[in-house]
């Protein structure tokens, strides 16, 4: 009888002791999250990265990563790959009520900054390939990912040896991705809508349109793209390094459609350049005769009704080696400037079933089409 106050005690001093255990790692885990994600990092080749600070929200079934950065290994710069100032990672509710358990992610001012110099650095030993560091983030992420959003990201293509230093990116991204794990699922179609915009370099509008299969080895993709109204001045440090020529006024734009299937490529990217002039008035005298050179030609091979030189370039055959078509690239060019010139927006000829149906090499889209919905009304009519 005189031990029953200690048994007493002991009903309320276990709780208690498994509340304050709960609640110390509770405090431990974003330490412990946040040691788990640096050594992933750490192991990553060709790279170094850390992050800042990690905070959990248990409730939400989520954790969020500040101040996460990649930076190349004995780079020639300090400028870093990658930078995350957030990540929001957490589970997606609404696939639970499709018995689905998969993640969400929000990407908020991120920045990808391919800086040539940096790269160029990287031996052959430790180069690693995009699998590389992709497969390292997407690792940081328990389950499968279904929904990626990017928020006021930044792509930009960097060469600070240039003179001056080459510097074409694009800004306010947004990107929008769902249904990549395929929750809502539907036989031989690609069931990753994508959507994505922004502004480039000289102040052009990219858009992005497109669904993606990222389920298979090699992702299957039907894409458009699309950059409008950017000023050719914004590619002077560019032409001027390679070229030897700048624009002191004009429009460039690009179009491009590309559809892949099981590892094989199909597509094309139409490059204008509309009301483009070269020569400036502070050029020397070497560059102005070299541009007038350069103008001749661009005069002789650009539309004189709309002013606009431009080429379609096709391609086409093996993911990994696909071959350009060079003879319709160059016969393009004076199909835009004699016969009738490009229109400033992509053909709506390629699709996914194009880059599936290889043995429909040469035909038209629309031949394709119609052989698809004779042979469709074939097999229901032996049904």
């Amino acid at each position: 009888m005189p031990d029953r106050p200690f048994y007493r005690r002991k009903r309320f001093i276990i709780p208690a002791v498994v509340v304050l255990l709960l609640v110390a790692f509770r405090l431990y885990l974003p330490t412990l999250v946040k040691n788990y994600v640096n050594k992933t990092l750490a192991e990553l080749p060709g790279y170094y990265g850390q992050v800042a600070d990690i905070d959990i929200a248990l409730l939400r079934g989520a954790y969020v990563i500040k101040g996460m950065y990649l930076n190349v290994v004995n780079g020639a710069t300090e400028v870093p790959f990658l930078k995350l100032p957030q990540t929001d990672i957490s589970v997606e509710w609404k696939s639970l009520f499709k018995g689905r358990v998969v993640s969400e992610i929000y990407l908020t001012s991120p920045e990808v900054i391919y800086l040539l110099e940096d790269q160029e650095s990287l031996t052959t030993e430790e180069s690693p390939s995009t699998d590389d560091w992709t497969k390292a983030l997407t690792d940081l992420v328990p389950i499968d990912i279904n929904h990626l959003e990017i928020i006021d990201g930044k792509l930009a293509y960097v060469e600070v040896n240039a003179e001056p230093n080459i510097d074409l990116e694009i800004t306010k991204l947004r990107l929008v991705a769902d249904n990549l794990s395929n929750v809502v699922a539907a036989p031989n179609t690609l069931p990753s809508p994508v959507t994505a915009s922004g502004v480039s370099f000289g102040g052009g509008a990219v858009k992005l349109d497109g669904k993606v299969n990222l389920l298979r080895e090699v992702p299957d993709v039907d894409l458009t793209f699309s950059l409008e109204g950017a000023s050719a001045t914004a590619l002077n440090d560019w032409t001027r390094q390679y070229v030897g020529i700048d624009f002191e006024s004009g429009t460039f734009e690009v179009f491009s459609e590309v559809a892949i299937a099981d590892g094989f490529m199909k597509g094309y990217i139409k490059p204008l350049l509309t009301d483009g002039k070269l020569i400036g008035k502070d050029d020397s005298f070497t560059q102005t005769v070299w541009e007038g050179f350069v103008g001749f030609f661009k005069f002789l091979f650009t539309n004189q009704k709309t002013d606009t030189l431009g080429t379609e370039v096709a391609f086409e055959g093996d993911l990994t080696d696909p071959q350009v078509k060079i003879w319709p690239t160059v016969t393009n060019i004076f199909k835009n400037a004699w016969i009738k010139a490009f229109s400033p927006d992509t053909d709506d000829s390629i699709d996914y079933q194009d880059a599936l149906n290889r043995d429909g090499e040469g035909k038209s889209k629309k031949e394709l089409r119609q052989e698809r919905r004779a042979k469709r009304r074939a097999e229901k009519g032996g049904q």
